[in-house]
Parts: C-alpha cells; sequence; structure tokens
C-alpha cells in the first residue's frame, strides 16, 4: 500500500508540475527531466514506465511486481564480440549475441558471463551492467519475486504468451505478472550456444565461490522457475535483468 500510494502522489506532483511549468516555458526531456525556462529539473521515476539508458539511448519497459522494480525486458547493453571470446575485464561492456548474430541481441539481449555482468564485483546486489539506480538482483531477490507469484506457477506468469518466441508447448505462459520473460539461451563455457527458444536463464549477483553463482531458469515445458547454483560456472553466457534499487 506505501509503494502504491507514493506512486500515486509522484505521479499527482509529476502532473500538477507540468500544469504548472507548461505557463512559463517547459521542455520534456527523455528519462525524467524537464527544462523550465532555461532550468533543468529532475521529475521522480514511475515505475511501470519506460526507462532510457542514458548510456546508448536504449529504452527497457519497467514492471511493478509486488513491491519489487523490474526491468521487463532482457538488459541488451555493451559491444558484440563473438562466442568464441572470452568477455574480459578492459573497461569496455561486452556482450554475446546467440550465434554470433546480431538480431538476437535485438529480440532476445545480449549474453554475459557472470563476471561481465558484475563488472567483476563480487559484492551481491552490485551494479553491474545495469543503468544507474538499478542493479542485478540477488538470489533472495529472485526468492521475492517467484514467492509472491507462487513457486509452482511462477514461470508461467513471468513468460511471454504464446510462441511467437519460446517453442511449443510453452507450458502455462500468461505473462500475468508482465514479466515478460524471453528465452534468449546460453552460451556455453567452451563458446557454442544453446537453448535459444527453449530456456530464459538469468543471472543473479549472488555468487557461491569462486567458479560458480546462482541464476535461474525459466523453461517452456513448466510453469515453474529452477534455481541453480552448480550447473553451470560463470564462464556461461546468460540474460540479465535489472531491479531498482
Amino acid at each position: 500500500m506505501k509503494t502504491i500510494n507514493y506512486i500515486f502522489i509522484s505521479l499527482v506532483f509529476f502532473l500538477t508540475s507540468i500544469t504548472l511549468f507548461g505557463q512559463s516555458g517547459m521542455t520534456i526531456h527523455g528519462g525524467g527531466a524537464v527544462t523550465v525556462n532555461g532550468n533543468l529539473f529532475i521529475t521522480p521515476f514511475v515505475c511501470g514506465t519506460p526507462l532510457t539508458d542514458a548510456r546508448d539511448g536504449k529504452t527497457y519497459n519497467t514492471v511493478l511486481i509486488g513491491t519489487q522494480c523490474w526491468f521487463a525486458q532482457n538488459l541488451n547493453v555493451g559491444a558484440k564480440i563473438l562466442g568464441s571470446s572470452g568477455q574480459i575485464n578492459n573497461g569496455i561492456i561486452e556482450k554475446y549475441c546467440y550465434n554470433d548474430e546480431d538480431n538476437n541481441c535485438t529480440f532476445y539481449g545480449g549474453l554475459y558471463q557472470w563476471d561481465e555482468a558484475m563488472q567483476y564485483s563480487t559484492k551481491e546486489g552490485a551494479k553491474g551492467i545495469c543503468p544507474t539506480g538499478w542493479h542485478l538482483p540477488a538470489n533472495a531477490e529472485w526468492t521475492t519475486l517467484t514467492t509472491f507469484l507462487g513457486e509452482s506457477v511462477a514461470g508461467g506468469k513471468l513468460k511471454e504468451a504464446g510462441t511467437a518466441h519460446w517453442i511449443s508447448p510453452n507450458t502455462g505462459a500468461t505473462n500475468s505478472s508482465g514479466f515478460t520473460a524471453l528465452p534468449g539461451g546460453a552460451r556455453a563455457d567452451n563458446g557454442g550456444f544453446s537453448a535459444l527458444a527453449s530456456d530464459a536463464f538469468f543471472w543473479s549477483s549472488s555468487q557461491g565461490d569462486a567458479t560458480y553463482a546462482w541464476l535461474r531458469d525459466v523453461f517452456y515445458d513448466s510453469e515453474r522457475v529452477y534455481q541453480y547454483y552448480n550447473n553451470y560456472n560463470k564462464m556461461y553466457g546468460f540474460s540479465a535483468r535489472c531491479i531498482q534499487d
């Protein structure tokens, strides 16, 4: 209830500001900013509205699920490198596109090794490759999401409905949460690609040890969300979602 009240108050404040400022030369910018008579004012972000990543101009839908604000699209930031290469700590965000095809990044987002997704931090809840004000979800934050949706049916509520991107039968898929999980597959630790259209793998920012980190898998033939620790090492490339700080 507090979250809903906050959003309502923020929206009223923003709309009131538009009414007042519109009489004195207001220009609206993307990313929650307005210019009034040459002065820049930052307006509050309301979850459920699109967010523009200032780093590259890409826009992501957002969704409020319970008390958490999530990206409703897979993150697609960085310079593409080939799946045969490892992502390295060189000050440049690097991504894989499934089968090295740019269109797959456009549709499904980039794939990232855990260290790259974390931007070489091991701190749980690190910002990683997310925009400012957002971070890679910790394992506990993923659990909060699936518990809220219902453990036995959370996958169905997260998956995009239909078979435009998921292979049949896409069991239980309703996307009633608005999360719109897409099956971006994986870049394996040997450089190959697999599981496009069947699995949506998502990193968490919680590591188990130097080799493994916690992750989630949403599967085409199940309504559940699977939690893994030591099935896939950090060298795999998986999708990334951001959650608001």
